[in-house]
């Protein structure tokens, strides 16, 4: 067995390594295994050095049991396969200060053999303990052990928090040592090191640099390429590495696999044993690279498969008349209030403006489909401001002239509310009757609203998750539509739909997808776009500002507000200290701007944590003018459109992603006057964050924006769905698998044709994996 690096034992003295070696042995028995990876539910816990506050670390990742930890991707790959000297390290800093020199203050010149202060370059060497010293520095005394590398180069390591190190590096131990060196105070330093007891060096006929001629356990462990998982709380890439290794030769040989092993190597994927040592152990990046693409390929037919059946079931259900010619449902009268002229002609008629071209075209691809003899699937997708909830409103007039029940479900009580007080003053002049069911009602509240639904003397329901209850019943249910659909889980979508035979159903959502994704992602639906937003609309000004004029930005933002103007203003934390962040929060900025520049105006706060009536009492507040400044987090991303919020202020700008900073931004504009976003950002940024805020300072329109923000991120996250990934997917990234999602889309297609109900003996392992896909996916309704 096995065991950590000597370093670590005095930090984690419960954990003990599996060797890579027994990982080999198990992977040729991986074929004959009984359980497949989605299954191995276990609780991590079970793990050594995973006690519950590591459990719960591990559940702030995402991890919730060893199959997740084996699938826990490596977000970055150190590579110390390569042996370099210190010297070696030396020489490459010098050739940076070269090149540095003409520009970099303290930098050498070119060609003088000096070393930049502060250049880095990391060091894989075997070295020897030459001698202690402790220095006195702000933090204390600090140890520093002097070392000498098989070249004979002399450097320190500065053991900062760590003096106990003195007993594990011995004076005249020998140690395999890979660091991060640093040329400063006169010496070559490192305080960013790893190192383990080296193994008896066997004579060499001529100086090495390579860490030991005859390759022992431990140095084919810690020279190698090893993976830098994302951390959370007190977790450290110690334990998690020994967690993922204890996983590994726990489980890893007991391993059968989802995909039909023609399918596998038709398509030239590894099995899922060896896929999971290359993920966390490769040989090469490339190795890396192949295990990702078979994780990513899993992902993306698992959903292919789910959307594939969702189709092959669209029931059929008979036609809803045209427009205008309403005729009863089977076995029901025709409402009294339907009429030849469509309630959905007289609230256009009744408009103060005219729908777009857009709104006009999509609207007539819904009423294409209600015509058909099947059920309707159809994603509407557009920007904040667009316009597609007036579009789902003439929809659903269609559907209840025609005697049917509309459902509008929402993520929000906030939102579900704006929706419903919108209805209430565009529907019911037309005699619809409109109802609100959220999970904050009073249960008799409730109970009546069932009941009429259940009777069918309720057209409209609008609500939140209340909407999923088991309790909820409708007479007629014809149409179902789902705002922010990407905020729902396939299981919580079905909840609602599963709710009346066949009905008819909408997706919006604000958060436009890519061309290059919208018909390989989605292609089994049937998309509709609205580009254009209403005539009259004036475009957001965006302002881009360094936190070292924030006071700036301050005094402009209160200039507005004297003028009659109101404002967001949006950090990323609710109180001070989360995760240790040093960032600004809500809270405590919600005082300092009302005692600061907003003293003597109404400053509100808004944030997740706060009971629902209050949050609703502060947004009534604000958009009656009560409040004039609300801070906030990014809950108001999906908020309450507000005519005289005319600017918002994102602070930490650069923490958020492209796709949430353009919904940020859509929260003003929704009035007459002219409307600003100033993004704040702190330095230094990285380069995707100069990238994400340049093209929110460039760019107006949200299609573009999305286009934009898929560059940016391809092999990351797509932001603006969820912070995990695409619909939570952990390995599948655009536009990286595009080619890969139309592989998968083809393979689930030929395989529900074959077998729709993956009920075949060498399917029922792919159906298992389905099944708790689509619990990951969408959670219990």
């Amino acid at each position: 067995m096995l065991q950590l690096p000597s370093w670590c034992y005095s930090l984690e003295t419960s954990l003990q390594a599996p060797s890579w070696a027994s990982f080999s042995s198990c992977q040729s028995k991986q074929d004959s295994g009984t359980v497949i990876l989605s299954e191995l539910q276990l609780a991590p816990g079970k793990l050594p050095g995973i006690g519950p506050a590591r459990r719960a670390d591990l559940q702030r990742l995402g991890v919730g049991s060893v199959a997740e930890l084996l699938l826990l991707a490596p977000r970055d790959y150190e590579d110390r396969s390569t042996p370099c000297s210190i010297s070696q390290a030396v020489q490459a800093v010098q050739a940076v200060g070269g090149a540095l020199g003409a520009s970099q203050q303290g930098a050498g010149e070119a060609g003088t053999g000096t070393v930049a202060e502060g250049a880095a370059r990391r060091a894989n060497i075997r070295c020897t303990v030459l001698a202690h010293d402790y220095i006195r520095t702000s933090r204390g005394m600090v140890l520093k052990v002097l070392l000498r590398d098989t070249e004979g180069t002399v450097a320190a390591l500065l053991c900062f928090g760590r003096n106990f190190l003195a007993n594990k590096l011995p004076v005249g131990s020998e140690i395999l040592l890979s660091a991060v060196f640093r040329f400063q105070y006169g010496e070559i330093q490192s305080s960013d090191f790893e190192f383990v007891a080296a193994p008896p060096a066997e004579p060499a006929s001529e100086p090495t640099s390579r860490p030991a001629a005859t390759p022992t356990p431990q140095a084919e462990f810690f020279f190698r390429i090893e993976p830098i998982y994302p951390l959370s709380g007190g977790l450290s890439q110690t334990v998690l590495r020994a967690a993922v290794r204890s996983a590994i030769e726990q489980y890893a040989h007991n391993l059968g696999d989802e995909l039909p092993e023609e399918l596998r190597v038709r398509r030239g994927l590894p099995t899922r044993g060896a896929a999971i040592k290359m993920l966390h152990s490769p040989a090469s990046v490339a190795e890396a690279n192949e295990a990702r693409r078979r994780f990513a390929y899993d992902e993306l037919l698992l959903f292919q498969l789910a959307i594939g059946r969702e189709v092959t079931a669209r029931p059929e259900r008979p036609p809803l008349p045209p427009a205008g010619r309403p005729l009863p449902p089977a076995g029901r009268p025709l409402p009294p209030a339907a009429r030849t002229d469509s309630r959905a002609a007289r609230l256009i008629a009744s408009l103060p403006f005219d729908p777009t071209a857009d709104q006009e075209k999509v609207l007539q691809e819904i009423r294409s489909d209600a015509a058909g003899t099947t059920a309707m699937l159809r994603l509407v997708q557009g920007e904040v401001g667009s316009g597609k909830t007036l579009v789902a409103f003439l929809a659903a007039l269609d559907y209840i002239d025609a005697g049917r029940q509309v459902a509008f479900l929402a993520p929000t009580e906030l939102l579900a509310r704006q929706h419903a007080n919108n209805a209430s003053q565009l529907l019911q002049p037309l005699d619809v009757r409109v109802e609100l069911l959220t999970g904050s009602l009073p249960a008799a509240e409730k109970k009546r609203i069932q009941q009429a639904l259940a009777s069918g003397t309720v057209d409209l329901v609008i609500g939140t998750h209340a909407l999923l209850s088991e309790q909820v019943a409708f007479d007629c249910l014809g149409l179902v539509v789902i705002d922010e659909q990407h905020r729902f889980g396939v299981l919580q979508r079905a909840a609602l739909t599963h709710k009346a035979k066949a009905p008819d159903l909408l997706l919006m959502t604000a958060t436009p997808i890519p061309r290059t994704l919208a018909l390989t992602l989605y292609g089994e639906l049937d998309i509709s776009s609205i580009y254009s937003k209403p005539a009259g609309r004036l475009p957001v000004k965006t302002h881009l500002a360094s936190s070292k004029r924030a006071d700036e930005v301050y005094a402009r933002v209160r200039k507005l507000i004297d003028e009659g103007a109101q404002a967001y203003f949006v950090y990323p934390l609710i109180e001070a200290g989360e995760n240790g962040s040093a960032l600004r929060d809500a809270v405590g900025m919600r005082d300092y701007l009302s005692t600061g520049a907003f003293a003597g105006i109404k400053v509100g706060l808004i944030h997740s944590r706060m009971p629902e009536a209050e949050k609703i009492e502060v947004m009534r507040a604000f958009a009656a003018g009560e409040i004039r400044v609300l801070v906030a987090t990014s809950v108001v991303e999906v908020g309450v459109d507000v005519a005289e919020a005319c600017c918002i202020v994102v602070e930490h700008a650069e923490r958020f992603g492209l796709s949430a900073l353009h919904q940020l931004r859509g929260r003003v504009g929704r009035g007459t006057r002219p409307s600003y976003a100033f993004l704040i950002f702190d330095e230094p940024l990285t380069e995707d964050a100069k990238s994400r805020l340049r093209t929110l300072y460039e760019e107006q329109d949200g299609f573009a924006v999305a286009e934009r923000d898929l560059q940016i991120r391809g092999p990351g996250d797509l932001s603006g769905i969820r912070q995990s990934g695409f619909l939570g997917f952990r390995f599948a990234r655009f536009p990286e698998h595009e080619e890969l999602l139309k592989t998968a889309r083809l393979d689930a297609r030929e395989i529900l044709r074959h077998d729709e109900g993956l009920t075949q003996a060498v399917h029922q392992p792919l159906s298992r994996a389905l099944e708790l896909f689509l619990n990951q996916l969408g959670g219990a309704p």
